[in-house]
């Protein structure tokens, strides 16, 4: 039931707990009590561990099980729950085995994650449960897009993600319900409203009087639990996701709660007035329910301790023998093998017959078409790709052709769309994102470095996203239209990044990027779109990742590259005096080609590395490096690096191109050549 205003407006820790037994027959009721007093029980039996020192840390959530166990019991079972940290009850209530919970505390290799990751932080197909990143909001934007795709296949499914007061700051959160109210996607926002953000109180977090109150923002219904109450948590989450699930929309519900422990078991509670643990310990879910159980005769003393006892035995047992593992061996081959998931291509051969003259950018639209046409689960997603067709028109004629379902302009919320591509993924479909400008990825960033890079390592799910990426100078466009960004992610294990330099490996590529079921950051050089033209094999064929290709062959040097580099190094190859300069065109950027790079040094014993992005801590000092560890022998002088100022990029067109490195390319070589 929905509080009034009168009851709102008083202490909610005074709220009367009102329970209404009519939706429920006695079986259900007596289900419902197990079901909420279970994780209650590992609860204690986990402060016990930890103070015996068997377990390292525990997130409690004494106080709030009603909240957990309402939204698992409220959805259908195959329904996703997204949970935070301290919803244990979610977990017991789907039947996720206590002993492997107990393993993925214990950091087993037995649990969900292999020992990669902590508590609830992973999740698990069979269960329909998709758990959190440490950031908290980004887990918000994963269940829309796994609402989207349930709305797309029309399955009739909603979705329920929880979060807390303290997380509704975050950009993550407003960025969410603002494209779940836009697409009207059926998923249930749950808050948890214990009045802390870990130490921080609730008038300090935010002024509204309760956080519901910014639902009508976002044009989004609303209502307000009592989050102790779980007849009314299982009643109000069972009816609106009926009604969701017929008319998809999202909803938000305010659960208002207390939690009786720390943050975290270490944090203590000092900061809490005692007054407020004793008005709320009137109010336990689990105190409150079984009095009330036995008022109505549903249980009597005797059933009440017996079902207690047999708890207690099974957890028991089921600790103990998680406890009786022995820790996990650590295999470097196993980790590293696991940061990808595992994919091996089919070969797709060009046709023979080829198109002349075809710009680079009418390459990457025939390649994201025939992408289209062969995947028929993906959807794009971007800033003004629909009818306006993008910023650079890649997309142009694809709403006419595919319609707006998968062809989805999208608010200017980076963040929510790359985690609404994860959710998708989640589903078993496939998902672009297009940044309109590579620069703007910063706004992305955590959900591609954190979520998407992460998934498959922490509990073997996949990320099947490619993320578009616009990118590079010589355009006049300043400093916030120009950046080269790929070495941002250059250091992220879980992405592949991918930079072609032609029409024919843009198509390629691309294509190659689809079929991967990994996360791919896909960048494609402004400057290029419609300067470059090439001939282009017809139908459907992929460039193989991780493939670097020798643009030109040579015996004094090597010019190692990408991008725009690629034709700056063209450009002075033209030259008879550096025309036995070779060029070894990356292509591929993670993983690189170390045999091509290796067969490079050993051919000609000199090596140049050029790129278009800022000098230090730019891709070509790993190579650098690389080359030098592995291959120093072969070398006849230092390797050498050609790269641009580090300086932000400068908009007037003389700035700029001093900024760039083509000017300084000549002199550099004839230092190589000369050394």
């Amino acid at each position: 039931m929905e509080l009034s205003s009168e009851t709102l407006s008083k202490n909610p820790g005074q709220w009367p707990v009102v329970f209404d037994r009519s939706p429920f027959s006695d079986e259900e009721l007596r289900h419902i009590y197990k079901a909420l007093l279970y994780p209650r029980l590992i609860e204690e039996k986990m402060l016990i561990l930890l103070r015996q020192g068997r377990i390292s840390k525990w997130f409690s959530g004494i106080g709030q099980e009603a909240i957990s166990v309402g939204c698992a019991l409220g959805m259908q079972a195959d329904e996703y729950l997204l949970p935070m940290h301290r919803n244990l009850g979610m977990f017991t209530a789907r039947g996720v085995p206590l002993k492997k919970l107990f393993l993925q505390f214990q950091g087993r290799k037995e649990g969900f994650s292999k020992g990669r990751e902590r508590s609830f932080h992973f999740g698990t197909q069979e269960y329909k449960i998709v758990g959190m990143i440490s950031h908290l909001g980004p887990q918000m934007a994963v269940a829309d897009g796994i609402a989207l795709a349930s709305k797309l296949r029309g399955e009739g499914k909603a979705t329920l993600v929880i979060t807390g007061d303290g997380a509704t700051s975050e950009g993550d959160f407003h960025e969410a319900l603002n494209v779940a109210s836009v697409w009207d996607l059926p998923v249930l926002f749950v808050i948890e409203n214990n009045g802390y953000g870990l130490s921080t109180p609730s008038h300090e977090q935010f002024k509204c009087a309760l956080l519901s109150d910014r639902a009508p923002g976002y044009a989004m219904e609303s209502v307000v639990l009592d989050g102790n109450n779980v007849l009314e948590m299982v009643h109000a989450v069972r009816t609106i996701a009926r009604s969701v699930r017929s008319k998809p929309r999202p909803v938000m519900l305010e659960c208002i709660t207390f939690r009786m422990r720390g943050h975290e078991e270490a944090s203590g509670t000092k900061y809490v007035p005692k007054e407020l643990f004793e008005m709320w310990e009137k109010k336990d879910p689990i105190s409150t329910y079984e009095k009330f159980l036995l008022s109505e005769g549903i249980l009597s003393v005797a059933d009440v301790g017996r079902i207690r006892e047999e708890l207690k035995e099974h957890i028991h047992r089921e600790v103990e023998e998680g406890l009786a593992v022995p820790p996990l061996v650590p295999d470097t081959e196993e980790e590293l093998r696991d940061v990808y998931a595992p994919f091996s291509p089919t070969p797709h051969l060009p046709e023979p017959d080829v198109r002349r003259d075809i710009r680079f950018v009418d390459a990457v639209k025939e390649g994201l078409d025939l992408a289209m046409e062969r995947h028929p689960e993906l959807v794009l997603m971007g800033q003004d790709i629909a009818e306006y067709g993008g910023v650079f028109k890649v997309t142009e004629g694809f709403v006419e052709k595919y319609g707006k379902e998968r062809v989805r302009n999208t608010p200017l919320c980076e963040s929510a769309i790359v985690g609404c591509a994860l959710g998708l993924s989640i589903r078993g479909m496939k998902a672009m994102v297009e940044m309109q400008f590579a620069d703007f990825v910063t706004c992305g960033f955590n959900q591609i470095v954190n979520n998407l890079a992460k998934i498959h390592y922490r509990w073997g799910q996949n990320a099947d996203v490619v993320i578009r990426m616009p990118t590079g100078a010589g355009v006049n466009a300043g400093p916030f239209h120009s950046q080269s960004t790929e070495a941002w992610f250059f250091h992220v294990p879980g992405l592949k990044i991918l930079y072609p330099a032609f029409p024919d490996d843009a198509k390629g590529l691309l294509l190659a990027a689809f079929e991967d079921p990994n996360p791919v950051m896909f960048f494609e050089h402004k400057a290029l779109y419609r300067s470059v033209t090439g001939d282009l094999p017809k139908g459907y064929y992929t460039v193989p990742i991780g493939q670097a290709r020798w643009v030109h062959r040579g015996s004094r040097a090597t010019i190692i590259t990408y991008g725009f580099g690629v034709h700056w190094a063209l450009e002075l190859t033209r030259k008879p005096e550096y025309s036995r300069v070779g060029i070894l065109d990356l292509r591929t950027l993670l993983p690189f080609d170390r045999d091509a790079i290796l067969k490079a040094v050993r051919q000609t014993n000199r090596v140049l590395i050029l790129h278009e992005d800022t000098l230090t801590g730019g891709i070509g000092a790993e190579i650098a490096a690389f080359i030098q560890e592995t291959a120093f022998g072969h070398l006849d002088a230092p390797v050498m690096r050609c790269a641009a100022l580090d300086t932000p990029v400068p908009f007037a067109h003389e700035l700029e191109w001093n900024f760039l490195p083509k000017n300084r390319l000549e002199q550099k070589i004839k230092e190589l050549l000369a050394f």
